[in-house]
């Protein structure tokens, strides 16, 4: 039987309310047990009520049961106590660095595993069963080992600080309450604190909503980013090419407007550098011929005062020099305005790739 008891699993043995072995174990009607300091607090507060339940299964008995010792499995519990007390003893170690020392020990302290807010010590596994058996009977409440018991206690009163008052946001023992806290609103300790956790765990969520919808607005705020580059670099690559090509076109363009030009230029030398050599040659005809000489012939004189009908075929050549003259201004209009023609159509041609860059000039 002892073999088969320690193959139990000690954590069926804890008391659901303190999570620690069954001290003085009781079984309530609907058949979970619990310390029977540990129901009885919770009963306690149920009094004004009347309705009694079990923390479990909630199952509600009324009136109130009574609460009787379960002897045969007291005597189970505290074999599975002695069985790790024992396995516990081999892996028992010294505090160390984080540890909360144990408050009896001398020398080298051991490990503290509960502190009790009643004798304000921590106990190492040794101890604290010295301190049951010590205290057997009395209803003193422990805790995890903590080293800030201190901080747990009323500094004016020297009590355990197990209620909060919500008037003055801080924690406050029953004399407390009593005295300066009179009239104040006040709830449990532990009540506070599950409230507390409650207001946590809404905030945490709130966070965590938060959270997820800047995570949100900051992957839209880089695709919005991502997606204005890729548009920037488009643009900036649609108008190098459009601009190439419009630079292209322009040397195109102007290429063929000086040809034009030029051929235009070469057209008209050439038809002027004919006149020329007929003006050159019109004035050298002129000047073989002696005007101010007093040879009757030839003198402009005998023309003027000519009534013979030789007079017509012979100032042809004077009428001429005049017509060469208008021949050359001819020539230079028409230089001009091809020139005009060709800085209007360039300018028009820039006006419209520029403006609408979609038709093909």
């Amino acid at each position: 039987m002892a073999d088969a008891s320690t193959s139990w699993s000690w954590e069926e043995f804890n008391c659901p309310i303190c999570l620690d072995l069954l001290k003085n174990p009781v079984a309530i009607p609907c058949g979970h047990s619990y310390c029977m300091s540990c129901i009885t607090d919770c009963w306690d507060q149920d009094d004004q009520k009347g309705v009694y339940s079990c923390p479990q299964c909630r199952q509600t008995f009324t009136p109130r049961p009574v609460l009787g010792k379960n002897t045969m499995l007291a005597k189970v519990v505290e074999k599975l106590k002695k069985t790790k007390l024992q396995a516990a003893r081999p892996a028992q170690c010294y505090a160390g660095s984080g540890n909360v020392e144990c408050d009896i020990c001398t020398g080298d302290k051991n490990k503290a595993i509960k502190s009790c807010l009643v004798c304000l010590e921590s106990y190492c596994q040794n101890h604290l069963e010295r301190h049951e058996e010590f205290h057997s009977g009395k209803r003193h409440k422990m805790t995890d080992a903590t080293g800030q018991l201190r901080d747990m206690i009323c500094p004016l009163h020297d009590k355990l600080l197990e209620i909060f008052c919500r008037t003055d946001q801080q924690c406050i023992c029953y004399l407390c309450m009593l005295d300066e806290h009179k009239n104040h609103e006040t709830v449990s300790a532990t009540a506070e604190r599950t409230e507390k956790q409650r207001q946590l765990g809404e905030m945490q969520r709130k966070y965590q909503e938060i959270i997820q919808k800047r995570e949100k607005e900051l992957e839209e705020l880089k695709e919005a980013v991502e997606s204005h580059k890729r548009s920037a670099q488009a643009a900036v690559e649609d108008s190098e090419r459009i601009f190439t090509e419009l630079i292209r076109s322009i040397e195109r363009r102007r290429s063929e407007v000086t040809q034009l030009i030029r051929d235009q230029e070469k057209a008209e030398v050439s038809r002027a550098e004919g006149q020329l050599e007929q003006l050159e040659q019109e004035i050298e005809d002129l000047r073989r011929r002696d005007w101010s000489s007093g040879r009757e012939e030839y003198g402009v004189q005998r023309l003027l005062y000519s009534k013979q009908l030789t007079f017509i075929i012979e100032s042809v050549f004077l009428l001429k020099h005049n017509q060469c003259a208008a021949s050359i201004w001819t020539m230079q209009r028409q230089l001009i305005y091809v020139c005009v023609c060709v800085c209007v159509c360039v300018c028009i041609y820039i006006y419209t790739v520029y403006n609408h860059p979609n038709i093909k000039i």
